[in-house]
């Protein structure tokens, strides 16, 4: 059984090219212009709050200083070196610290890492970020030309690598699965009559898992492995089951009628048990609302016992002149 080339089938889905030690290649996609933007603007929102942080600390660091030693060189130091922490310092130590995540990838589920997919180091972080910032992102060269040279480069990247990327030998990958959901697919109407008469005692769970689970992955598989599992796993399920279908149609149809129609006896069934168990013990399905509460039972003032005490029968006690247990031992003579 193969699976489906996603990504030279579809153009979508494995287009990283990442291939692991043992020369597998790897499910990971490669992220793309629009993912990436999202992230920036996150990570944008990210640095002006970090810069407003920075700023009131400086802020306050100044007033707190004498008035001679504060002056315009000063200033404008104090204000290059939080331009470059807020821009370079930001991701250089975000991918450092978060495995080449920054707040916007790990809010999108990207992640940077180097070309051959290993981990991404200090130096290629810090290439990242300097060319970011001098002809992609806020582009101190030539602004206008640098932006677009940057979406040109991505858009013919095939594995949308940027300007930083290419220079640093890194790429952005995505870190969530690219599976889509599909549901089982129903039964044809046709075959519901044929459902309802079917004898389904002998299809066992097992048999029913493989075939939902060959439903739900169906459209992964290729030709001619698809056709092949299906006809098999239908021969199997059509040993236990009684009648035969009625006309011919694919053994996905009748794979999605049986198990339409098992899931269709399961939730009767449980349905009636509830029934019986709201008649037998309307408590037990009643919500809390609708439970009364327990009334607390009268305080008492003092307890009866459970069972009448019991007259022990008592004898003269020969030394004292007074009764004593009869089960008391007598002295010797």
């Amino acid at each position: 059984m193969r699976a489906q080339p996603a990504a030279r089938a579809t153009g979508r889905w494995a287009d990283a090219g990442l291939v692991s030690g043992e020369a597998v290649e790897l499910d990971v996609r490669a992220a793309r212009l629009g993912s990436r933007v999202l992230a920036l603007l996150i990570d944008l929102l990210t640095q002006v709050v970090v810069a407003l942080t920075l700023v009131s600390g400086l802020a306050a660091l100044l007033l707190s200083l004498p008035a001679a030693i504060v002056d315009a060189a000063l200033t404008g130091a104090l204000q290059t070196v939080l331009l470059v922490v807020v821009l370079v310092g930001y991701p250089v130590l975000m991918e450092r610290f978060a495995g080449g995540r920054t707040v916007g990838k790990f809010a999108v589920g990207l992640r940077v890492v180097r070309a051959d997919g290993g981990p991404v180091g200090v130096g290629q972080s810090l290439t990242r970020a300097l060319v970011g910032v001098a002809v992609e992102w806020p582009g101190l060269v030539l602004p206008l030309l640098s932006w677009v040279a940057s979406v040109t480069v991505m858009l013919s990247d095939p594995r949308g690598r940027r300007l930083g990327d290419l220079v640093a030998g890194t790429m952005v990958v995505h870190t969530r699965g690219a599976a889509v959901w599909r549901p089982v697919p129903l039964a044809v109407p046709a075959l519901l009559g044929w459902a309802h008469t079917l004898d389904l005692t002998r299809l066992d769970d097992g048999l029913a898992l493989a075939a939902r689970q060959y439903l739900g992955r169906v459209h992964q598989l290729v030709e001619p492995e698809r056709a092949r599992l299906g006809r098999a796993l239908w021969a199997e399920m059509a040993a236990v089951i009684s009648p035969p279908p009625p006309w011919a149609a694919p053994e996905s149809v009748y794979l999605a009628a049986v198990l339409g129609e098992r899931h269709r006896r399961a939730v009767d069934r449980l349905r009636r048990s509830r029934g019986v168990t709201a008649a037998l013990w309307p408590e037990l399905t009643a919500s809390p609302a609708a439970v009364p509460a327990a009334v607390p039972a009268p305080a008492t003032t003092a307890l009866r016992p459970a069972a009448p005490a019991l007259a022990v029968p008592t004898q003269p006690d020969p030394v004292r002149g007074q009764p004593a247990p009869v089960d008391a031992e007598q002295p010797a003579g």
